[in-house]
């Protein structure tokens, strides 16, 4: 066994109690240790995702106990994937939080912070339906700490939504984990596509059940409509760093049905043929429309952030819908581009904000650096209205190009259109009211004017590492765009594992290689013990 493909799991979670117990008083050092441990993360997780680039499956199996009796973690081409872009997206945000001060603002910043990716990773290389389940409480743990870090009573009211939803869909978890263990007896992701496969379309009402549970628990996850309320309220409200963090939040959802129901209830499962795609779908266009018109309607930059987050995974969502390859790889890509734009505007938006002293969309005094704010803002609105040259276009022409169904192409390419166009109206409208009406009314301010500009705007400009983070992840869009080519064949290398699972199945529920031991000759005596007083 690789020992490496445990290191995204086991490294953040003896470093987070670690940072809580013993660093918990001095902030330096544990600056220190969490951003050391996040770029041992990215670095392992760098060298997975080459490990994975073969096609090859890899099993972890803890305690060398052979699956479905023992716990797996499972590393291929789209874990591997996953697990690399939470790593790089944790160095940006966690370099943010230190640059900007917002890790100082309560306690326990960087051990939540650690907890969470542990939680993350272990959501992506878990082969075992329950411990996926176990993974999704470490992120609930742990997200409602950083959603409430600094404390603040909307903060406080906005985390304790975000909590009793998912705790609902927690409980929705375990009645379907119930029910597939009651029916096949295991809840091992491959023996579940081996049982799932072989039962008798007959006797699967309990199954499809199942299917349905799970993928409401999931579509909680990735805000997908009608259960999708709790996002605006829980990133408008979040501190900007982890509002950036929870961009791979809705992804986790995302990633779940895209290996549950396609692994177990995918294509050609005589049980739920047809079954999720038939939901799935029309909830996608809706959230979709949700996205655009609250971006459209956003009277704080927050919201409007936030409205944008809940269109882009519709987008996803509706590649994700379609169950064949070629869809999948869009999504693939696309996910990885919603991910890196999310976290920019987040990111951007709380360099503005901190500087401006109000949220709301009205014209006020310009900030310090108004050009260089309102290059990032319209570097992030471009990459998440999906506008040339970045690569939120060619994630969108990806999408819409694998959708082509007669009896969807209509509807699907006028919601994909028209949401692009009202977010586009909406991020220009919040653009211009940010940098350009407060420009205009404030060219040759008064001296009482210019003394409220210095108090409101603050007298520190942003530093070079306040808004490296921001750069960062926008030339990361931009090397999306221009690396297309390779990033869209990995892509294609994971969905084609995804549909063609057999791979996965026969890695999974191998005999897992017991090193052999040396036996003892029959006095009790070892063998060269014995050949040495033979030649004695």
């Amino acid at each position: 066994m690789n020992h490496w493909i445990i290191a995204p799991v086991v490294l953040p979670a003896l470093l987070a109690p670690i940072i809580a117990f013993v660093m918990r008083h001095d902030i330096s050092l544990a600056r220190v240790a969490s951003a050391a441990g996040t770029v041992a993360l990215a670095a392992i997780a760098l060298g997975l995702a080459v490990l994975a680039a073969d096609g090859g499956v890899q099993v972890y199996n803890l305690g060398n106990w052979p699956a479905p009796f023992g716990i797996v973690l499972v590393l291929d081409r789209l874990s591997a994937m996953m697990v690399l872009l939470t790593a790089v997206l944790a160095l940006l945000v966690l370099w943010h939080a230190i640059a900007t001060g917002w890790d100082n603002r309560g306690r326990h910043f960087h051990a939540l912070f650690q907890f969470q990716l542990m939680g993350i990773c272990g959501a992506f290389l878990t082969g075992d339906a329950f411990n996926l389940f176990v993974f999704f409480e470490v992120l609930l743990i742990a997200s409602y700490g950083l959603m409430i870090h600094s404390g603040g009573k909307v903060r406080l009211q906005a985390g304790l939504q975000y909590v009793v939803m998912n705790l609902a869909g927690s409980t929705l978890f375990l009645f379907a984990l119930g029910t597939l263990y009651a029916t096949t007896g295991t809840l091992n992701i491959g023996d579940l596509a081996v049982k799932v496969q072989a039962m008798d379309p007959g006797e699967t009402a309990l199954i499809r059940v199942a299917a349905i549970l799970l993928l409401v628990v999931f579509a909680i996850k990735a805000a997908l409509f009608p259960v999708h309320f709790w996002l605006p309220a829980t990133y408008a409200n979040a501190p900007a760093p982890v509002a950036a963090l929870f961009a791979i939040m809705t992804k986790v959802g995302a990633y779940a049905i895209l290996r549950i129901h396609t692994t177990v209830f995918g294509p050609g499962t005589g049980a739920t043929e047809g079954l999720v795609s038939t939901w799935l779908y029309p909830a996608a266009i809706v959230t979709i429309a949700l996205g655009a018109f609250g971006v459209l309607g956003a009277r704080r930059l927050s919201s409007l952030l936030a409205f944008s987050v809940v269109g882009s995974m519709g987008t996803l969502m509706v590649a994700v819908a379609a169950f064949t390859p070629e869809a999948t790889t869009a999504a693939l890509y696309y996910l990885v581009h919603s991910t890196f734009a999310a976290a920019a505007l987040f990111l951007v938006a709380d360099l503005v904000l901190t500087r401006r002293g109000s949220d709301f969309l009205r014209a006020e005094a310009p900030t310090v650096q108004n050009g260089l704010f309102a290059a990032l803002f319209f570097g992030g609105a471009i990459a998440m209205a999906g506008m040339p040259p970045l690569s939120g276009f060619l994630g969108k022409l990806l999408v819409m190009d694998t959708l082509r169904d007669p009896d969807t192409i209509a509807l699907t390419w006028t919601a994909i259109l028209a949401g692009s166009l009202l977010t586009i109206v909406g991020f220009a409208r919040a653009g211009s009211v940010l940098f350009w009406k407060s420009t205009a009314q404030t060219d040759t301010p008064a001296p009482d004017t210019a003394e409220a500009v210095t108090e409101v705007a603050g007298p520190q400009p942003v530093g070079v590492a306040e808004a490296a983070p921001s750069i960062m992840a926008l030339a990361i869009l931009g090397g999306l765009a221009v690396f297309a080519g390779p990033m869209t064949r990995y892509a294609e290398g994971a969905a084609a594992e995804l549909f063609d699972a057999s791979a996965y199945i026969e890695a999974v529920l191998a005999e897992p290689e017991i090193p052999p031991l040396d036996e003892p000759s029959a006095d009790g005596d070892t063998d060269a013990a014995h050949d040495a007083g033979e030649e004695h």
